[in-house]
């Protein structure tokens, strides 16, 4: 079963530059604005929570500022539908709160709105008599107990999250198609209903019942709103009359089957399909006995979602782990039209046209069909949804960009812009599917990737990168030999060979050194990759980040700072405060001042790591993702996972002073032509606007990697 989580802070967006969120605590509510924190007595009443909530609600022209999102386009998709007023304008529902529109049948897509960083999307309904309203889902990522269900009245400009649903893990919702008023969620304590379009809610459900809970799936009888299904994560359940009575709907069912998706023929009620971790099932008695359907291999039987064709009930679609799955008679044959590789979220066929087809996928983002699910070609144009890890401008040509993601396997690795970002391609051929985790630049344009499973090299106008995982070991032994009447020691050099077959967390370029922080140890190479040296230093394996200038050379671990003088030739363990559990990043300054990122907030060392300062002077106290060196205007830059600002310090790191704000959580940045580029964990690359007040080029063009 999915974990509990901790308490969690729920984005609220940005108003005139300032974020605000809320979380929970055993005793009080707390409101963040911007990096400041406020406590609120419990005494506050739940309405009043939610008042302020929606006080503070933005709307989507206000999150986020005027930065634009670059790309590269794709990534996961959670949800798709379509506005039954006006079915070109579809939306996206994503994993990290934010819902996507486009108004020309998925084509080109925007950011429509954002309910919270945390949140998974998994189902948005329209009202089909009021073009305004429309409500959306949520359960939290990261606190897995905990959702919420928005609704807005004004299509779309304000969000609310409705009372009675507040603090629910929603995993499933359903609007019956008798009765728009009537709102069915299946939440993880239980099934809900509203029979007032949301403003109240009762739970249908039985209380404290040991099986009607951990719902994943909700539907409605289309003719009878009393009837409704239910899927758990230990099979279905009906209820013919609004919750008064339940019936355990398993016969024909493998026992112990999850339930992801119920759907009831839109022509035919009694025609049930469910599907779950042991395959589809079919009932024409409206769930008194089911059938396994036969066509669809074992190996794809994990079905999150089917769909029926909205005007010929015949055709139903089943979207799996391997692919989409697609019948043209009720479940009888079937026939996959997909690359088996796709995993399949979510289908929307388009209500006018059955060879219209859209899939909400994992990693390739929306694929889109216009010949039945014949053929597919990817509709992302707008939509970007990736975990960009590094970006780096290339050194004679500032146009060209590089990008390395995590988390995307055939789609993802590492992709390039030849205009700025205006538009990518993957480059990615020879790296297998691995993720990038970091990236530099030879002097000779070459480009290195570290990745969860050695280094790679792509030559300069290369199109295939090839690994560079040999290390080399020497060790030296002496022996006493004699010479004449005298004994003297001999030295004996051995030589072993390996691969590197660690994840590459970081990778730094000092003149000839490469140095790279492994999960195996800190390696260095003098002949661009040929071969590597290094290992574990003072027993330490898991090192996260090096960095270098001149002769120093500091490298860590998650907990622990490794100090060198000489190039690398030794290091001295030169350890934080106790309290620092999460390192993120190290940067060196030219003038060997040492700075260190970490979940506990950034450090700072003058005399080569004996003693750190906490630095707390304009900076925030913690969750710094990167501290590192703009040669180009000569200053220091950082980010935050707390805020969406760029920080600088002109004077070493002593001050620090608030630069742009981005409006997105940054992991790192660049600059490139004199404007900041950032990498986000979820929203791609994205570019400070051209006229912002508060430029990135503080005196020069130069860029940071």
């Amino acid at each position: 079963m999915p974990p509990t989580g901790p308490f969690f802070w729920l984005p609220l967006g940005n108003l005139n530059g300032v974020g605000y969120a809320v979380t929970l605590s055993a005793a009080r509510y707390i409101v963040r604005i911007g990096v400041e924190t406020h406590m609120i007595s419990r005494a506050m009443s739940a309405k009043s929570l939610i008042t302020l909530m929606v006080v503070l609600a933005c709307s989507m022209s206000l999150w986020a500022g005027q930065w634009a999102v670059m790309g590269p386009d794709g990534g996961d998709v959670r949800s798709l539908a379509y506005d039954p007023h006006n079915p070109d304008r579809i939306f996206l529902g994503t994993s990290t709160g934010v819902v996507f529109v486009s108004t020309n049948g998925g084509q080109d897509w925007s950011r429509f709105a954002h309910l919270g960083d945390q949140y998974v999307l998994d189902h948005i309904a329209f009202n089909p008599h009021d073009q305004n309203i429309m409500y959306v889902s949520a359960w939290s990522v990261q606190s897995q107990q905990i959702g919420d269900l928005f609704r807005t009245r004004d299509g779309g400009k304000t969000w609310q999250p409705l009372p009675g649903m507040h603090n629910k893990s929603i995993r499933a919702m359903a609007m019956a198609a008798s009765d728009s008023n009537v709102l069915v969620t299946g939440a993880l304590d239980g099934v809900f209903r509203s029979k007032d379009g949301g403003d109240s809610w009762e739970k249908i459900s039985p209380a404290n019942h040991a099986e009607i809970k951990n719902i994943e799936s909700i539907a409605i009888d289309p003719k009878d709103p009393n009837v409704v299904y239910a899927g758990t994560w230990h099979l279905a359940w009906k209820t013919p009359d609004g919750g008064a009575n339940w019936q355990h709907i398993n016969k024909g069912m493998i026992d112990d089957s999850d339930v992801f998706s119920i759907i009831v023929d839109h022509s035919n009620p009694a025609n049930v399909f469910a599907s779950a971790c042991s395959g589809i099932y079919k009932s024409v008695s409206a769930g008194d006995q089911f059938s396994k359907i036969q066509g669809i291999p074992f190996s794809a039987r994990r079905t999150r979602i089917l769909h029926q064709d909205p005007t010929n009930p015949n055709i139903v679609y089943a979207g799996t782990t391997e692919g989409l799955w697609k019948t043209l008679d009720l479940g009888k044959t079937w026939k996959r039209v997909s690359n088996p590789e796709v995993v399949v979220n979510d289908v929307l066929v388009d209500p006018r046209n059955s060879d219209h087809v859209l899939l909400a996928t994992d990693r390739s983002g929306v694929l889109v069909s216009n010949n039945g699910a014949s053929t597919w070609s990817a509709s992302n144009h707008g939509y970007t949804h990736r975990y960009v890890t590094s970006i780096v401008a290339d050194q004679k040509d500032p146009n060209t960009l590089y990008v390395g993601v995590v988390n995307d396997r055939e789609w993802g690795g590492v992709f390039y812009s030849r205009d700025g970002g205006q538009h990518w391609m993957q480059k990615a051929a020879g790296l297998g599917g691995k993720d990038v985790f970091t990236l530099k630049q030879a002097s000779n344009g070459a480009l290195i990737a570290g990745t969860n499973h050695g280094a790679y090299l792509l030559e300069h106008n290369g199109s295939e990168w090839h690994p560079i995982n040999n290390v080399v070991v020497e060790k030296t032994a002496y022996h006493a030999v004699k010479k004449g009447s005298k004994k003297t020691q001999a030295a004996s050099k051995t030589v072993t060979r390996s691969v590197l077959e660690a994840k590459v967390n970081d990778l730094e370029i000092v003149g000839e050194r490469w140095m790279a922080a492994t999960s195996n140890g800190l390696y260095f190479s003098k002949d661009q990759g040929k071969a590597w040296m290094g290992g574990p230093v003072d027993g330490e394996k898991d090192f996260i980040s090096v960095g270098g200038k001149g002769e120093t050379v500091v490298a860590a671990t998650r907990t622990k700072v490794f100090v060198s003088k000489d190039s690398g030739a030794s290091f001295a363990d030169r350890n934080l405060a106790a309290y620092v559990t999460n390192i993120r990043g190290v940067a060196v300054a030219p003038d060997a001042q040492i700075f260190i990122a970490s979940r506990e907030g950034a450090f700072h060392s003058g005399d080569l790591g004996v003693t750190w300062d906490h630095v707390l002077t304009g900076l925030p106290d913690k969750d710094i993702t990167s501290i590192q060196y703009d040669g180009g205007s000569k200053r220091m830059l950082a980010t935050s996972l707390q805020t969406g600002v760029i920080f600088q310090s002109s004077d070493g790191g002593r001050s620090w002073q608030r630069g742009p704000d981005s409006g997105y959580p940054l992991r790192r940045v660049s600059v490139v032509h004199g404007r900041f580029v950032g990498a986000t964990p979820f929203d791609g690359v994205i570019v400070q606007p051209e006229n912002e007040p508060q430029s990135a080029a503080a005196g020069s063009g130069g860029g940071a990697n």
